[in-house]
Formats: C-alpha cells, structure tokens, sequence
C-alpha cells in the first residue's frame, strides 16, 4: 500500500487529530516569503538593505523607527490581511473538519482563521501578526492592528513611516510593537491564555486514545514546540499514530516508527490526493 493510501486509512478510522503546523505549511500554501512574492513586495528593501527574504527583513537592524515600520507595516499587511483564500489551507479543513481535531501553529500569519478553521481550535502560541503590544511592556494585554497598519502603509514613502503614526502604548505613550515572540517581552495576554488552557484540555483528554499527531511543515527553529512534544506523546501512546508531511524534513526517531507514517513530499501535493 502507498503511503496516501495508508494515510487515508488511518485517517478514516481515527476521529482525533492533533495538527501540528510549521512554516512549511504556509510555504506549501504558497505564502512564501522569498522569491517572486518578496521581490513584488519588497524590491526596494532587498536593494537597499540587501536581505534578500521577508524572514530577513524581520531581523534587520534597522538604524530608526522610521525605518523599522516601514518594513513592517508591508510585511504584516501582506502576510496578515492581504492574504487572499487559500486551497491548500481549504482542503486541510476539509480532511479535519467532521473530526475531533485541534491545531498547534508557530506561524503567525492568521491563515488557519482566515481559511475558515474554528478559532476556538486554534492555538497559535507564537503570537500573532494582527496584534500589537506595549515594547515595554507595561501591561498584558494585546491591541487589533489592522487600521493602524493600513494607516502607516498609506503613508509609508521611501521605506519610511513618519513618527506621528507610531503605535503608541494607551497606558504608557511607548511605541507599540509586534506581539510575536523573540524575547521575555512577549505578553500572553488573556486570549493566548485561554487557548493555551484549551489545546492543554485536549492533550489530557486524549492523551491514551486513539489519535493522529499531523505534523505539517515542521522545521528545525522551534523543535522543542510541536516535532519533540508529538514524538514523546505517540511513544507515551500505543494507539498513537505519528504523520509528519515534511518535503526534504521527513523524518521520526526510531523508537516510534513503528507508529509513524513518514511522508516526504510537498504538503499541498498530498492534501491534493487526499
């Protein structure tokens, strides 16, 4: 039997699933942050600050604020609410949406919501593009920013954002920044709280049934927060079965294979022929 075949079996019999999303997901679902979709957005960036990828241009020093928005008010937009629907996240839900699932994401990018997935399913434990907190940070709690980012893209000029439309703090006056997690600023605010409370419910309900662990896209940045939990819960777990759809990072400990399903390929090729 082929490996589509015998996960569409296992899938068919297990009404539990525990996804586990990295960036090789999004990247599948063409939401990439290099290449073609880069250079239409970021041309100017890529010649003058010579980065040549939106991942980079996160972490550039850039010498101001002005700056520093001027990058980031493009790369939240495109990557958070200029993201038109996307099929592979569409056929994802259709092969989870009449099971028992959850999802556990390091992406940021909101696309799991924004493809109809229940948000109330969803943990995204990296913090969120669409949210801004305090850079102090003087208090929890995180703020929409949508209309602000659309205000300092209109007016964004020569990569560029002019102070008077920084995020500021409600409480405090500082410049806001991006509620993602880089350092022990990071606020969990009561909604990442909640979440957290849910995807821990899940874990413990299911933890001896019978269950799917979908890893997608997992590199090695953050192995300690889906691929290392997943392998240490399907060995805890003799009904647990391990999938990791990982293009050229397939691959299991061989403790567990003989509970894994191992699928080298590109995730948007086997939802497909799911």
């Amino acid at each position: 039997m082929d490996k589509i075949s015998e996960l569409k079996k296992f899938l068919r019999g297990s009404k539990n699933i525990l996804i586990g999303a990295g960036a090789g997901l999004s990247t599948a679902a063409g939401y990439t942050y290099d290449g073609e979709r880069f250079r239409k957005y970021f041309a100017d960036f890529e010649a003058a600050y010579g980065f040549h990828d939106m991942y980079s241009g996160g972490f550039y020093p850039y010498e101001t604020l002005e700056e520093f928005w001027g990058f980031w008010c493009r790369n939240i937009f495109y990557n958070r609410y200029d993201l038109p629907p996307n099929e592979t996240y569409r056929k994802l839900l259709e092969v989870v949406r009449d099971k028992n699932y959850f999802v556990l994401t390091t992406n940021v990018d909101h696309a799991f919501q924004l493809n109809g997935f229940d948000k109330t399913r969803l943990f995204y434990t990296q913090g969120d593009y669409g949210l801004f907190q305090c850079s102090t940070p003087c208090h929890k709690k995180t703020y929409d920013n949508e209309e602000t980012v659309r205000e300092m893209l209109a007016a964004e000029k020569n990569m560029r954002v002019p102070e008077k439309f920084f995020p500021r703090c409600p409480k405090c006056g500082e410049v806001m920044t991006l509620n993602l997690r880089s350092d022990n600023k990071f606020v969990e605010d009561s909604g990442w709280h909640a979440a957290a409370y849910r995807y821990e419910k899940f874990l413990k309900t299911y933890a001896k049934d019978e269950i799917i662990y979908l890893e997608l896209g997992v590199g090695g940045n953050t192995p300690g927060i889906i691929k290392y939990p997943f392998w240490r819960l399907t060995a805890e777990n003799p009904k647990a079965l391990y999938v990791c759809i990982n293009k050229g990072q397939a691959f299991v400990p061989e403790e567990i294979s003989a509970q894994s399903l191992i699928i080298d390929a590109d995730i948007a090729e086997v939802l497909n022929a799911l």
